[in-house]
């Protein structure tokens, strides 16, 4: 039984020792800040709903001096626009690979692998999962990245599932009260 509580539940303690060490979280965005699904108009306008807990997320973290970054496989302007919203500053839109841009953030914060946490919910995220210090999945994700995955969620992508992630980070170092987030 592992001695660290979160408000979403027990954490174990590889987890919780991995969380202490994170000095950037990267993203994926379908599935993970979005339910996945892609709503789709008439005239061809895309929508997408974001969780506003995921915004507070985000800013608690930046606040804290945790850095936030997104890749993701689609092009989209809803993407850019909300993540430049959050104070997101790193976003890479249309990737294939994803080990391309994690090693470019690697060195553009000095980082080593063992310091950056990734959320995703597919096997695209797989690659980057595996390199990284705390590689996570959503809690409705597919079933082989949960197996690979250090930890899941509770929540599922689209409903909090960044928040929850964000609180483990800034609990885990210490940070929780002195944070600011934002509901954005």
């Amino acid at each position: 039984m592992s001695q660290y509580q979160t408000f979403y539940g027990e954490v174990s303690d590889a987890t919780w020792h991995k969380a202490q060490q994170i000095k950037l979280l990267i993203c994926d965005v379908d599935g993970v800040f979005s339910d996945g699904r892609i709503y789709m108009g008439n005239d061809g306008e895309e929508l997408k709903a974001f969780h506003t807990r995921d915004g507070y997320g985000v800013k608690a973290l930046l606040s804290s001096n945790i850095q936030v970054a997104v890749i993701t496989g689609r092009q989209s302007n809803i993407v850019e626009r909300r993540m430049t919203a959050l104070g997101i500053t790193h976003i890479y839109q249309g990737i294939d690979d994803k080990l391309v841009p994690f090693r470019r953030l690697l060195e553009t914060y000095q980082l080593t692998p063992e310091q950056v946490a990734y959320i995703g919910d597919d096997m695209v995220d797989l690659p980057v999962m595996q390199q990284v210090g705390l590689g996570v999945c959503v809690a409705d994700g597919h079933p082989a990245v949960k197996q690979q995955a250090d930890f899941v969620t509770s929540i599922n992508g689209g409903y909090g599932a960044v928040r929850e992630l964000a609180d483990l980070l800034l609990l885990s170092q210490n940070l929780l009260q002195q944070a600011h987030g934002m509901s954005v």
